[in-house]
């Protein structure tokens, strides 16, 4: 039994990384077995059908980028620290992941956005959780008073996430090595400018009562 499991953990790593280069779409029992220079008749020992085999390569990756991205930013602080954990965790993830062809994750999201289907569903839950787990972290960038109370958690998340988007897509089709530190940039730069959006206020306060300290009579 463990021997079994053992082997279908050595598959599903084959898997992942050649769900990387072909995509989620493209992968087979087919292909991967002549992959691993194993018989299909093998695999189908243990993925019943494509489907299976996409299934379980991409809930691997899922769990991957859970142990890899997401755990380790919960041992951060809550706030900023945290969403900053998160994201340079994520770029590490889009940089040394083990995947040659980039995150299966990503790719799949495009592949299989109109695709209707058990993977296109796999997709959309990881995706919603994942979302609504960044989403958190903003709510609690906010408890900490890190952020302004009016920040909308889910805009500043739909931001958060884009940012990711576009270093995936400059590091593996532009082959852009800066793109991780880019990405880095844009994130401390969306922070901060969220953080500045409640500084006017604070400002103009502090303004207006040293004006009226000013203008008032002196009385001596």
């Amino acid at each position: 039994m463990r021997k079994g499991v053992q082997t279908r953990t050595l598959i599903l790593d084959h898997a992942v990384a050649h769900a990387s280069e072909v995509g989620l779409a493209g992968l087979s029992i087919g292909s991967l077995a002549t992959r691993l220079s194993l018989s299909k008749s093998g695999l189908f020992a243990h993925f019943g059908s494509k489907e299976e085999l996409q299934l379980a390569t991409l809930r691997a990756a899922q769990e991957r980028f859970v142990n890899k991205v997401f755990l380790p930013a919960l041992n951060a602080p809550r706030g900023l620290g945290r969403i900053r954990t998160l994201f340079q965790k994520w770029f590490e993830w889009l940089e040394s992941s083990g995947q040659p062809g980039g995150c299966v994750i990503l790719a799949a999201a495009a592949e299989f956005d109109d695709r209707p289907g058990l993977v296109h569903d796999t997709l959309l839950a990881g995706q919603k959780e994942l979302r609504g787990a960044i989403a958190k972290a903003v709510r609690l960038a906010i408890e900490t008073g890190e952020l302004p109370a009016d920040t909308d958690p889910w805009q500043l998340a739909f931001e958060l996430f884009g940012i990711v988007l576009a270093a995936h897509h400059d590091r593996h089709l532009f082959d852009d090595p800066r793109a991780a530190d880019r990405g880095k940039k844009a994130i401390e730069r969306l922070l901060a400018a969220h953080k500045k959006d409640s500084e006017p206020a604070k400002s103009g306060i502090r303004i207006t009562t040293e004006s009226r300290r000013n203008a008032a009579p002196d009385p001596s």
